[in-house]
């Protein structure tokens, strides 16, 4: 069974153009052509939700070409002249208004643009910037000494490491160094340079031409770098805008720009989305409960996109939340792992007009998949899939499920699918077939909503579901149930081996800080309690047979999402000092039982006394 979007969801209103760069896209002169809300009357693409600093959709244009132009001297690049992997330009840096202007800068240059989560250590960074073969790196102040450590251990100069402004209230008291370009000091410069010849593309360049290299998430093994060409990021801007033309209004309105624009989401779907259609983005370096509030009343934001965590802060501080005026608000939409009903009944008492949707992307399909309609929205979906997708399950054996409601592996194709894994072809085979589909490694149902509505309903990472003698456990349905908990401000639930059992779940639990304000009880009490929670929920296979740890923080991706390798090693780590030191008890037991039995021995000798034959009969 292959299913798509629903019949009253348009079809594309052209094919995505595949000699088209982004940049142009989005601010070239063909705008009616391609689509795009008229530049002029546009709001301004970014504007600092701290400053208040912006550019028109105009400035931001003419910020491009200059910026181009200064990089070109200062790289010594030729427009046309060789590979875009020859161009790479690392971006490690918190949001700022003027991220995006480094991606089409480097893309004018017909280079490639490698964001980078700025969550990343110096080991961890120094190895992308290696992978990806960047030549130049974009920072801030609060990063730079770490790009300056890595930018070395990668063979990058330091007068290519160039700064990113940030507002004065993220610089904690730090100031820029005056040694360093700036991107303000490079459009300067390149405001009196003369124009840059024209990108010379063939036909289907821009479908064969890598945009962006994205990190996945990296939760189920080591990060890869994603090839995302020009046609595959333009290919999901419009199948986002034209499954939203249904609902959404043609004026354009402020959205939220607090998720990491290193990760697709932040990327495209808040950003390059919402330039496209007109929209402005109200840019936070981080998601900070106050500010976020602070910027929501400012600005009138009616667009929220955020990730669980987010929703749920907001929920566990309602009282906090209610003292600002958020009515401008009209949706919220959320990625990354599934909420409940509870969640949902929460979100919707605290901002009352406000739908909360939900939907489903992944980097490997540049990003955004599916959506709920505000008109078929169905709690716990994954929302329909956007128009050019199309969609099916897989069993274990590979072979297509034909019926709802059978979970199976979700396989995509759709033109804004990856081009596959930087210098990793072994990988890019494993999950992208001849014909296009790509395995998405999501245990999915497919289920009909009420109206009739193929929606696609997640069950799990294949590769993270539990094995419980056999029976599958699903991590997320445990997470979310502990989430509710008042106690609990974070969780994950990961396997731990066992030798009976092969695995068990085992949660790390993040403490809520009214529970260690308040001080209700101690750690084992509230294990208990959370061990009765989770048991009078689930059946016995669920249970939380691997034990409760207490954690101060979950690792995190840029997007968000738990990184579950860090917490599998780590119980994996656990399991064995706990088998090592069962083992070494067995061993003490085992001498225990052995010097007991050698006593026993010696005594039966001291009893008979095998000097006379009559002893000797009676053994």
């Amino acid at each position: 069974m292959i299913i798509t979007t629903p019949p009253y969801i348009p079809q594309l209103p052209f094919e995505p153009p595949t000699n088209v760069p982004i940049h142009e896209f989005l601010f070239g002169k063909d705008e009616h052509k391609h689509g795009r809300y008229p530049v002029n009357a546009s709001k301004p693409p970014f504007t600092c939700g701290l400053s208040g600093t912006s550019y028109s959709a105009s400035e931001v244009s003419e910020r491009i070409q200059c910026l181009a132009r200064a990089l070109a001297v200062q790289l010594r690049w030729q427009v046309n002249e060789g590979s875009e992997m020859d161009k790479v330009v690392g971006i490690f840096s918190l949001n700022t208004i003027d991220t995006l202007t480094v991606s089409w800068a480097t893309h004018r240059l017909n280079g490639v643009s490698c964001p980078i989560s700025a969550t990343y250590s110096t080991a961890e960074l120094t190895q992308q910037l290696k992978t990806a073969r960047c030549k130049a790196l974009f920072t801030c102040v609060p990063l730079l000494q770490t790009a300056y450590a890595a930018a070395a251990a990668a063979g990058i100069p330091k007068p290519h490491v160039f700064l990113l402004p940030l507002p004065d209230e993220s610089m904690n008291g730090m100031t820029a160094l005056a040694d360093v370009n700036s991107v303000d000091s490079l459009i300067q410069n390149g405001a009196g340079m003369p124009p840059l010849p024209d990108l010379l593309w063939g036909e289907g360049q821009g479908a064969r031409q890598t945009a962006f290299l994205c990190s996945s998430s990296g939760t189920s093994g080591a990060p890869k770098n994603v090839k995302i060409s020009h046609r595959n990021v333009i290919a999901n801007v419009m199948q986002i805008t034209t499954f939203e033309s249904t609902y959404k209004g043609v004026e354009p309105e402020m959205c939220l720009g607090v998720l990491p624009f290193s990760h697709c989401y932040g990327l495209i779907v808040v950003s390059l989305a919402s330039i496209y259609r007109g929209d402005g983005v109200v840019v936070l370096q981080g998601f900070d409960l106050f500010q976020t509030l602070e910027a929501i009343q400012s600005f009138k934001i009616r667009r929220l996109w955020l990730v669980p965590a987010m929703v749920v802060a907001m929920t566990k501080a309602a009282a906090v939340v209610r003292r600002y005026d958020l009515s401008s608000v009209t949706v919220a939409a959320v990625g990354a792992s599934p909420l409940t009903g509870e969640i949902f009944q929460l979100f919707g008492d605290l901002l009352p007009n406000c739908s909360l949707v939900q939907g489903y992307g992944l980097t490997e399909a540049a990003v955004c998949v599916s959506f709920n309609h505000v008109n078929d929205a169905v709690l716990g979906s994954c929302g329909n899939l956007y128009p050019g997708f199309e969609g099916k399950l897989i069993d274990e054996d590979g072979q297509t499920i034909e019926e709802h409601g059978q979970p199976g592996e979700l396989l995509l194709r759709s033109p804004s699918i990856m081009l596959g894994y930087h210098e990793n072809d072994t990988a890019t085979r494993e999950i992208l077939s001849d014909d296009g589909w790509l395995r998405t490694g999501d245990l999915m149902e497919i289920r009909k909503s009420p109206n009739g509505h193929d929606h696609l309903f997640i069950v799990d990472r294949v590769k993270e579901l539990i094995k419980v003698r056999g029976l599958q456990v699903a991590p997320a349905e445990l997470e979310t149930h502990l989430l509710l908990h008042p106690t609990v401000a974070d969780a994950t639930v990961v396997p731990m081996p066992h030798e009976a059992a092969g695995e068990l779940p085992r949660a790390y639990i993040v403490k809520s800080k009214e529970f260690e304000e308040n001080g209700h009880g101690d750690d084992e009490a509230l294990k208990q309690q959370l061990h009765e929670y989770v048991n009078e929920a689930f059946a016995q296979h669920k249970h939380l047979a691997g034990g409760i740890e207490f954690v101060d923080a979950l690792p995190k991706t840029s997007s968000g999402k738990t990184q579950r390798k860090v917490m599998k090693d780590k119980a994996k780590a656990w399991a064995a000092a706990v088998a090592s030191t069962e083992v070494a008890r067995r061993k003490e037991q085992m001498e225990s039982i052995r010097v007991q039995n050698d006593g026993l021995k010696r005594m039966a000798f001291q009893v008979f006394d095998f000097s006379s034959d009559e002893d000797e009969d009676n053994l």
